[in-house]
């Protein structure tokens, strides 16, 4: 997972020519609910609606360089991570299928479709559309997009670095985690810097593999990982992620459905920007932990803001919805 300043940069440039970089703003009525200073780094503001579109232009980037040969691409996903290879795949004259489990947010696999992909609906979950993907890899000759790769690090830290190079030192910065990318490259930018950031990862209560993991020191599985939070819910972990952020987090917060639902309300009414509910998670943590943090310098990363309408509805209206 590790990289250098210069290769860093040269992401940046890469991922700069179809991303602009996003805003980490200070938004006052959020530091005043939670008694910190606080930034939050607007990932929802990509053209995909969330953060994993850099690592998607990195990952493809390279194997155009390194693998002309390779004519499609498949892979995994409940939503994001598909998005990140349509665009980025078909921008480079790649065939693309993308397998979401069956049920996945409509609003995402109708985004998916829209930046040229083929949709594979498969499976009850994030693991099984895995399973299946890997096989149509297999069956077709294609190249399997996973969505853990030093590529796709490479990528997501462009993110990192901008947050860091215009807010400076922090002193607690928390990041969501489904696979891991996203923990991984501010773990590995935070290193790369020199700075002193403690890095808290945030997964869902009822997606707790990581978590698990964590207390562990090595993957832990789980039968299940029901819960709308659907980002974050992973029940396989990768064996690399969870070495990378053993070594390198300060800690894993669990949160729960109610805990999520209302830091989408806290977002909406202190920023007036929609967060998909694993976008609302690192805010969600920080609620829980406000004491903590009282005072001090945080930034969370609202990771994405690709949330369905019905969604929506339930949670402005002050319930939590089910998975």
């Amino acid at each position: 997972m590790s990289f250098t300043l210069d290769e860093l940069r040269t992401a940046t440039t890469i991922v700069h020519a179809h991303v602009p970089a996003t805003a980490q703003y200070a938004w006052p009525l959020l530091a005043a609910e939670v008694g910190a200073h606080v930034w939050v780094k607007h990932e929802n503001h990509t053209p995909t609606g969330a953060f994993k579109v850099r690592g998607g232009l990195t990952y493809i980037h390279r194997l155009v360089q390194e693998r002309p040969h390779v004519r499609g691409v498949v892979g995994a996903t409940r939503g994001n991570h598909g998005q990140s290879i349509a665009l980025a795949g078909r921008r480079a004259g790649l065939e693309v299928t993308i397998v979401a489990p069956v049920g996945n947010s409509p609003d995402k696999n109708a985004a998916m479709r829209a930046w040229g992909a083929t949709l594979v609906e498969h499976g009850h979950d994030f693991q099984a559309a895995r399973e299946h993907a890997q096989a149509l890899a297999v069956e077709h000759g294609w190249e399997m997009v996973p969505s853990m790769h030093a590529d796709l690090v490479l990528g997501v830290a462009t993110y990192a670095l901008e947050l860091f190079e215009a807010v400076g030192n922090l002193d607690t910065v928390y990041v969501p985690i489904g696979m891991g990318s996203g923990i991984c490259a501010v773990i590995a930018v935070r290193d790369l810097l020199g700075l002193s950031t403690e890095i808290v990862g945030v997964v869902a209560e009822r997606a707790p593999a990581t978590a698990l993991s964590f207390a562990a020191g090595h993957p832990v599985s789980t039968e299940t990982a029901e819960t709308f939070i659907d980002g974050v819910a992973c029940r396989v972990p990768d064996e690399a992620a969870i070495s990378a952020i053993v070594e390198g987090a300060a800690r894993i917060v669990q949160v729960s459905e109610d805990d999520c639902a209302e830091a989408v309300r806290v977002l909406y009414r202190t920023t007036h920007n929609l967060a998909e509910p694993a976008g609302a998670v690192a805010t969600a943590a920080l609620l829980i932990e406000r004491e903590r943090q009282a005072g001090r310098r945080v930034a969370t990363v609202l990771t994405g803001g690709n949330l369905d309408g019905h969604l929506l509805t339930e949670i402005l209206a002050g319930r939590t919805p089910t998975a």
